[in-house]
C-alpha cells in the first residue's frame, strides 16, 4: 500500500510539474483590468520564456521575451518554468515629502515565477500587477560566488505601427521626445538607443510608459535599443559586464499601463523603490529658488551681482537662492563665506553648486566631492556655514560607478542635512522616495538651452507639452520654468504658457531664472501668485491634453487647486476641462491667461469654477487658474 501511494505521489508531481511547464500563468491586477500572462513558446524539449499584457480584456502588449545572461549562466532562450508561487497581496502606503502626491497608496498581486536551464541553473522573475501598471525584477543565485552578467535579454514588442514619443540616449538625458510610428528618429536613422521613460500608444487611449525603478548600490541603469527590429525595444545594460554576487535581484522594470491620466498620475516609479533611509526629515523643505545663472551665466563670480538675486528672493518671500558654478572665483567685494552670510542675515537660504569631477572638468570648485574623506569634510563646511542644500552637475552616465556615486553622494548628505539637486544627470527612479532630500534632477532639455542654441525657441511649445506625459511622469524635473524674458537666444512661447510651467513641472526645488527687473514689471497679482506658489504637491490630476498639443492639469496643496495649461501648437487653441474630479463647484477662481499679445496678461479675479474650464490660448499659449 506504501508502494501504491509513493507511485501516486510521484504521479501527481509530476503531472503537476508538466502542467506548470506547457500552462500559461498569469497575475491579475486588483481591479481585474491588468491581466500578465507568463509562458515558455517551446523549442524542443525548452522554450523562450514571454509575458504579454492584456488591459480590460484586450492584448496590448504582445509576448516581450524575458532572460538574463553571466558569463557562466545562460538564462535566456532554454527555460522551462520549473515553480510558480501562489499570488501575494502586496500594499504600498507611505508618505511622501515632494512629488506630485503627499500620500501614495497602491495594491498588486505578486508571483514568483522560476525558470530552469538545460544545465539546471535558475531565474526568479517576481512579477507584480498592479491597477497602474505592471513590473518585474530578475533575481540569479550565482553560482561561484561572484558572476559578472554580461546581458539582459528583456525585449518590448510594440504593435507595428505605434505612436511613440522617445528620446535618443545621451547621458545627460537631455532630449526632445518627437513622435514617431516606425521607431526612426527623423533625419538621424543611424539612431538605435533610446532613454527612459519611453510613451507609447498601445491601441486608442491605451499607453505605456517604460522605465525602471529601484536602482540599487552595485546596480548600472539600462536602456532601450531597437537596432534589430525597429518596434522590439531590447533592454541593454549601461555596463558591458555588471558584478553580481550571491542572490542577485535587479532593478525594477516598470510598465506604468493605462489611460494618460493613468500613466501622468502613476506613482508606480516610487511606489516599488526602498522605504525611506532617512529617519529625520524635518530639516527637508521644497522651495522656490532665485537663480543667477539663466540670465548671468557666470554671474556666480560676482558677489555684488549675486546679492541682487538674494534681494529678488527677500521681495519675492522665496526660500532659497542658488549659487552657482565659479563661485570659488567669485570677486567684486565678497566670497562664498559673506554671500551665504548676507542671505542667512536676509532669511534667505543657500543652495551652492558643485562639480561632480566626473565628466566635464571646466568649472569649478573641482575634486570636493570625489572620496568620502573629502566629501564629508566639505559637507561639514557647508553645514557649519549654514549651506541648506546643494546642486551638483556633470555626471558621467549610468554605470555601476555612476550610480554608486549618487548613493554616495546622497548618504552623506543626508548626515549633514544637506538637501540634494543632480544636474547633467541621469533620470530619477525612484531615490526621490529613498533619499528624500532629493529634491530635483535635471535630465531634461530644460529652459537653459535658451543660453546654447536656437532650437528651444521654436520647438519649446510642442516640446514643453509633451514632458508631462513621458519625462516628469517618473519624477521632478530641474527645467528651470517660467523665462518671462530672453536669454541668449529668444522664446516664443507667451506669458500664460510661461506662467503656467511651474506649476505643470514639479520640481521640489522649483529654480525661477528671470532677472529681478524682470520680476519687478510683472502684475501685481502675478507676482503674488509666483511669492505663494507651492513646489510640493498633496494630488496630482491629468484634466486634459494629448503629448505634443496640449495639457490641462490641476495640482492640489491643502484645499487650493493650482490649475495649468498650455497650447503645445502654433495656432490659437481652445483649452477645454472638466473639474468635476476635483469637487470645486461653487468656489471661485483667480484666472491668469493670455493677453492681447503673448507678452502680456488678462487677469480674471472670482471667476464662478463650475464643473468645466474653457480657455482660448494664443499660440504656444496657456494659462494657470487658483481655486480657493
Amino acid at each position: 500500500m506504501t508502494t501504491l501511494f509513493n507511485k501516486i505521489a510521484l504521479f501527481l508531481a509530476i503531472v503537476a510539474l508538466c502542467a506548470c511547464q506547457t500552462e500559461k500563468q498569469e497575475v491579475v491586477s486588483p481591479n481585474g483590468d491588468l491581466r500578465v500572462t507568463i509562458e515558455c513558446i517551446p523549442e524542443n524539449a525548452y522554450g523562450e520564456a514571454v509575458f504579454s499584457v492584456d488591459y480590460k480584456g484586450k492584448q496590448v502588449l504582445a509576448q516581450t521575451r524575458l532572460g538574463m545572461e553571466t558569463e557562466v549562466q545562460k538564462l535566456a532562450g532554454n527555460l522551462k518554468l520549473k515553480s510558480v508561487s501562489e499570488a501575494k497581496p502586496i500594499v504600498d502606503d507611505y508618505q511622501m515629502l515632494t512629488g506630485k502626491r503627499s500620500h501614495c497608496m497602491n495594491e498588486a498581486s505578486e508571483r514568483v515565477y522560476t525558470f530552469e536551464n538545460e544545465s539546471g541553473q535558475a531565474l526568479d522573475v517576481t512579477f507584480r500587477a498592479y491597477n497602474d501598471g505592471v513590473v518585474f525584477k530578475y533575481g540569479i543565485c550565482t553560482e561561484s560566488g561572484k558572476e559578472r552578467i554580461i546581458r539582459e535579454h528583456t525585449a518590448y514588442a510594440l504593435p507595428q505601427g505605434a505612436k511613440r514619443w522617445m528620446q535618443k540616449y545621451d547621458i545627460g538625458y537631455e532630449g526632445f521626445f518627437p513622435l514617431s510610428t516606425d521607431g526612426i528618429l527623423t533625419g538621424h536613422p543611424e539612431v538605435d538607443t533610446w532613454g527612459y521613460p519611453a510613451l507609447a500608444e498601445l491601441q486608442d487611449s491605451v499607453f505605456v510608459l517604460l522605465t525602471e525603478a529601484n536602482i540599487r548600490r552595485g546596480h548600472c541603469g539600462s536602456l532601450l535599443y531597437n537596432g534589430e527590429n525597429r518596434d522590439c525595444y531590447q533592454v541593454r545594460l549601461a555596463d558591458n559586464k555588471m558584478l553580481c554576487e550571491g542572490a542577485w535581484e535587479s532593478p525594477w522594470r516598470v510598465l506604468i499601463i493605462g489611460s494618460l491620466g493613468d500613466v501622468v498620475e502613476s506613482t508606480l516609479v516610487t511606489d516599488v523603490a526602498d522605504p525611506s533611509k532617512v529617519a529625520d526629515t524635518e530639516w527637508i523643505k521644497p522651495g522656490l529658488v532665485s537663480w543667477i545663472y539663466w540670465a548671468h551665466n557666470h554671474g556666480s563670480k560676482d558677489y555684488r551681482l549675486l546679492k541682487e538675486y538674494i534681494d529678488l528672493a527677500v521681495r519675492m518671500k522665496w526660500p532659497y537662492n542658488l549659487i552657482d558654478w565659479e563661485w570659488d572665483e567669485m570677486g567684486n567685494g565678497g566670497k562664498l563665506e559673506d554671500a551665504v552670510k548676507y542671505a542667512t542675515a536676509c532669511g534667505v537660504k543657500s543652495l551652492v553648486w558643485y562639480n561632480s569631477s566626473t565628466a566635464w572638468l571646466g568649472p569649478g570648485p573641482l575634486y570636493r566631492l570625489n572620496k568620502k574623506e573629502d566629501r564629508r569634510k566639505e559637507y561639514q563646511w557647508l553645514s557649519d556655514l549654514g549651506v541648506s542644500g546643494m546642486k551638483i552637475d556633470f555626471f558621467n552616465g549610468d554605470s555601476v560607478s555612476a550610480m554608486n556615486y549618487f548613493i554616495d553622494l546622497l548618504e552623506d548628505a543626508a548626515d549633514y542635512q544637506l538637501m540634494v539637486n543632480f544636474h547633467g544627470a541621469t533620470v530619477p527612479r525612484g531615490w526621490q522616495r529613498t533619499y528624500p532630500h532629493l529634491m530635483s534632477v535635471e535630465g531634461v532639455y530644460g529652459a537653459e538651452w535658451y543660453n546654447n542654441n536656437a532650437i528651444l525657441t521654436d520647438r519649446a511649445a510642442a516640446h514643453n507639452a509633451t514632458l508631462p506625459f513621458t519625462r516628469n511622469v517618473i519624477g521632478p524635473m530641474d527645467y528651470t520654468p517660467g523665462t518671462f524674458s530672453d536669454s541668449q537666444y529668444p522664446h516664443i512661447t507667451s506669458y500664460g504658457h510661461e506662467l503656467a510651467l511651474p506649476v505643470l513641472f514639479e520640481s521640489a526645488l522649483q529654480h525661477m531664472p528671470d532677472r529681478p527687473s524682470v520680476y519687478a514689471q510683472l502684475p501685481e497679482a502675478v507676482k503674488q501668485l509666483l511669492s505663494v506658489l507651492p513646489t510640493a504637491w498633496d494630488d496630482t490630476k491629468l484634466l486634459a491634453g494629448y503629448p505634443g498639443v496640449e495639457v490641462v492639469m490641476a495640482r492640489r496643496k491643502g484645499d487650493v487647486w493650482y490649475i495649468a495649461g498650455i497650447n503645445g501648437t502654433d495656432k490659437p487653441r481652445t483649452l477645454r476641462a472638466s473639474l468635476e474630479k476635483l469637487s470645486v463647484d461653487g468656489k471661485s477662481m483667480a484666472l491668469f491667461k493670455d493677453g492681447a499679445d503673448n507678452r502680456s496678461f488678462s487677469i480674471e479675479e472670482n471667476v464662478p469654477a463650475g464643473d468645466s474650464l474653457i480657455v482660448d490660448c494664443l499660440p504656444r499659449g496657456g494659462f494657470v487658474g487658483v481655486i480657493k
